[in-house]
């Protein structure tokens, strides 16, 4: 018997598999290969952790749920995006994601880097052109703001830097938070405020509240990955 939560779950990845096949190009479109790479990359499983953290907390503001979906989408293109690159030989040089070869494998490296490319650029298209997204352009800008800098340099792409030059270095416990609040943290935080801009009223002293929150379950979510 399924719980609550598992329901919920299951929903929200449904929605979101279901947004995401209807924003990714079709793999038949030019340039197809790119195409295929993008789509390979994205529906090839995942609990779609960040997209449910959209939804919860678009819920707890009285978000309709269509208007979710855009958001959820925008944030799990991101998060592909920098698996993909995070996989590439230059990186963590890694085969396999999900028990399935990683993009530069079943394709090579750079279309793995461009596939990455477009999923990036394909999120902010989400954010701007998304027409069940009920906001104002104000709450859209700070959607498209709010992902713009947890990808970036004071965000996930700057905690993996911070990653990879530490290699085979010892690092301090406040070294290590401070890399995991960008490199894992920054999305979630992300993921949880573009659900809240969905709320016409939401304050700053809310959206400050929910990113502590945020960098939290960012912090738990890495040690559970790392340790457990």
């Amino acid at each position: 018997m399924k719980t609550s939560f598992q329901t919920f779950m299951q929903e929200c990845q449904q929605r979101t598999e279901s947004a995401l096949d209807q924003w990714l190009p079709s793999d038949q479109q030019e340039p197809a290969n790119l195409h295929k790479a993008m789509r390979y990359s994205v529906m090839n499983g995942g609990k779609r952790v960040r997209p449910m953290l959209v939804h919860a907390t678009g819920m707890v503001f009285d978000a309709y749920r269509d208007a979710l979906d855009g958001p959820a989408c925008a944030v799990e293109m991101i998060h592909v995006y920098s698996l993909i690159h995070d996989d590439l030989p230059a990186m963590d040089d890694d085969d396999l994601r999900r028990g399935q070869p990683t993009c530069h494998k079943a394709f090579d490296d750079a279309t793995a880097i461009l596939a990455g490319d477009a999923l990036q650029a394909l999120a902010f298209q989400v954010l701007a052109q998304d027409q069940n997204m009920t906001v104002n352009d104000t709450a859209r800008l700070k959607m498209i703001e709010t992902l713009t800098i947890a990808s970036g340099s004071v965000g996930m792409a700057g905690g993996q830097a911070i990653d990879l030059a530490a290699e085979g270095k010892s690092q301090s416990l406040t070294e290590l938070e401070n890399m995991h609040a960008l490199k894992t943290g920054a999305l979630i935080r992300a993921s949880i405020r573009l659900g809240a801009l969905t709320h016409p009223d939401i304050s700053d002293h809310e959206l400050e509240i929910l990113d502590h929150y945020g960098q939290c379950i960012g912090l738990a979510f890495q040690i559970q990955d790392d340790i457990l």
